[in-house]
């Protein structure tokens, strides 16, 4: 076997999961088409005492005062399902996604793939105000885990598949696959890999043609504004901080109300009805609050709305977004944020020159979402995806790069992190190449190395090489010009006066336990972790076994202590180094 230099790691089983990738995106889209019926479904049971799919506001019921009550029955009923059904369908669905593939080993159960969907159908039915989107990621992800389950992949392939499912279902959602796909990246894959994008990006893109097929095609919110002028530039700035101090106040006012919960003597089954009374109370005096409320963002988007009107109906929104999902219901936060973010446009718009209402609406939109979940690349491309609005691009890249860099200087954790915070996992989304990913086997391996022949005695090769003196503690052993293992002092240890030739000692050497001039640094760090050893023998090719160099643990530290200084070294204009 040969291995060469390239810029990718990759191998057959790429081709496994792209043919899967296809399968998957097809299913999400269904799941997601499922989901959307789900709540229809419920919104027509519960506000309108029908059994109907039609696709009706809740806002336009005739229940009175009894619209209090609705909410609270729908957070009764998932509380039930959550306690006795499976606990994983609370919250939003992306951290919990997030948790499943740092620390689950990208495993989720059958229960999930069934109740989350339902469960966020009657939530959202009964007059929820979340988004379809958190649900579907999950339910999504669900799916395709269980699939990489039933074909026994390993738990890379697994996450790939799971985050497949679940961006392929966001794009199903709001036809958004160039936007899912960096959703992946930012925010779920914690890689830049083609095992993983390329799978994640099919089928995003199945789920988009698929997407055609079963919703009407265009944008979600079809825009298009006037090309912002130079002006706008301080604007934004201004927009951009603006959406970064609404981001962080959303995210502190959630776990603040998850905190209240938690300290509730009642179990946690009940808390979702206590939410949904909440919910009920808002929508009494605001109904436009209620349910996903994709009409009331593209009114925003057009500025259709007076600014009276937008202050008090997102107040309400905020006020029992924040309650419902701190109460631990099920439900998505994208619809939520976009409506609260195109609300502080519409509200910032008189104040803001350069542009129209309609582009501070879009801006603040994409800026709030992207400073609460931090990822900003995903904000700007979904903004451009729900509108095509492509005007719109140089303000909402600047707008949200000031939103993002406020939340990432004030907050410690995004909304998306806190709750695993919280149980004690902590996530770093800084992502960067792994300097052993950067480095190979031959740039670092010693080539001057002291090799011990295998057919001398034991007593001969301890006095010679293994002293009280001795350089190293272990050497590679070669016999008849190839390498069959490396001998520790603590194997000899013991046997010092034995007669026994050394390579004796040890077992048939595997292709394993010897590296390659081409392999990565990670490679070779992760052989030795695998065998629990500190150095090993590199050979020209595996048919010659021919010792080449040797690698050591010591050797592995040089690119990590290159990197430190790149980190921390100043260096003057000419070069010198200043501390």
């Amino acid at each position: 076997m040969h291995f060469e230099k390239r810029d990718y790691a990759v191998d057959r089983r790429l081709l496994l999961l792209a043919a899967l990738a296809p399968l998957i995106g097809a299913i999400s889209t269904a799941a997601a088409v499922l989901l959307l019926n789900l709540i229809r479904f419920f919104t027509n049971l519960f506000f309108y005492q029908t059994l109907s799919l039609a696709d009706r506001s809740p806002a336009q019921h005739a229940l009175g005062a009894w619209v209090i009550v609705v909410p609270a029955v729908g957070g009764l009923l998932v509380g039930l399902m959550a306690r006795y059904g499976s606990d994983k369908i609370r919250g939003h669905g992306i951290p919990e996604a997030i948790e499943a593939v740092l620390f689950g080993k990208s495993k989720m159960s059958p229960r999930v793939a069934v109740l989350k969907p339902l469960s966020s159908g009657i939530v959202i039915g009964s007059g929820g105000p979340f988004g379809a989107e958190g649900p579907i990621i999950m339910t999504g992800g669900s799916i395709a885990s269980l699939l990489a389950q039933y074909l026994h992949l390993t738990a890379a392939e697994r996450k790939t598949l799971l985050v497949a499912g679940a961006c392929a279902g966001m794009t199903a959602i709001f036809g958004t696959p160039v936007a899912a796909v960096l959703l992946a990246v930012e925010l779920l894959l914690f890689e830049l890999r083609p095992r993983s994008l390329l799978p994640v990006a099919l089928a995003c893109a199945v789920a988009g043609f698929l997407r055609t097929m079963v919703f009407e095609p265009g944008p979600l919110f079809a825009l298009h504004t006037a090309p912002a002028s130079t002006m706008a530039l301080g604007s934004c700035v201004v927009a951009g901080l603006l959406c970064g101090v609404l981001g962080a106040a959303l995210t502190l006012a959630l776990y603040r109300t998850e905190d209240q919960f938690s300290k509730l003597k009642l179990h946690w089954m009940w808390w979702p009805a206590i939410g949904g009374l909440v919910v009920g109370i808002g929508g009494y005096f605001e109904p436009r609050a209620l349910g996903v409320g994709y009409d009331v963002i593209a009114d925003l988007l057009h500025n259709r709305m007076a600014i009276g009107v937008v202050l008090a109906l997102l107040t309400v929104k905020a006020i029992i977004w924040v309650a419902a999902l701190g109460s631990g219901t099920s439900g998505g936060v994208l619809a939520p944020l976009l409506m609260l973010g195109a609300g502080l446009g519409v509200a910032l718009a008189p104040w803001l020159p350069g542009a129209s209402a309609p582009l501070w609406a879009l801006v603040c939109m994409a800026g709030v979402l992207g400073s609460v979940l931090g990822a900003p690349l995903t904000a700007i491309v979904f903004a451009f995806g729900l509108t095509h609005d492509s005007n719109a691009l140089l303000p909402l890249l600047l707008t949200v790069a000031m939103a993002h860099g406020f939340t990432v200087l004030t907050m410690k954790r995004s909304i998306m992190t806190e709750k695993i915070a919280r149980r004690g996992l902590h996530i770093y989304r800084e992502y960067g190449v792994d300097p052993l990913e950067r480095q190979h086997v031959a740039d670092l391996m010693t080539t001057a190395v002291v090799s011990v022949d295998g057919e001398q005695p034991v007593h001969v090769l301890w006095a010679s090489h293994f002293g009280e003196h001795a350089p190293h503690r272990g050497y590679p052993v070669v016999c008849a010009a190839r390498v069959v293992g490396m001998l520790e002092r603590n194997a000899l240890r013991g046997r010092e006066a034995s007669m026994e030739a050394g390579r004796a000692l040890m077992a048939p050497l595997q292709p394993h336990q010897v590296l390659l001039p081409a392999q990565t640094a990670r490679v070779a760090a992760g052989r030795m972790a695998e065998l629990g050893v500190s150095r090993l023998p590199v050979v020209a090719d595996l048919d010659s076994m021919r010792l080449v160099g040797v690698v050591s643990l010591r050797d592995l530290l040089r690119p990590s202590g290159q990197v430190l200084h790149e980190e921390t070294r100043r260096e003057r204009l000419r070069g010198t180094a200043a501390a």
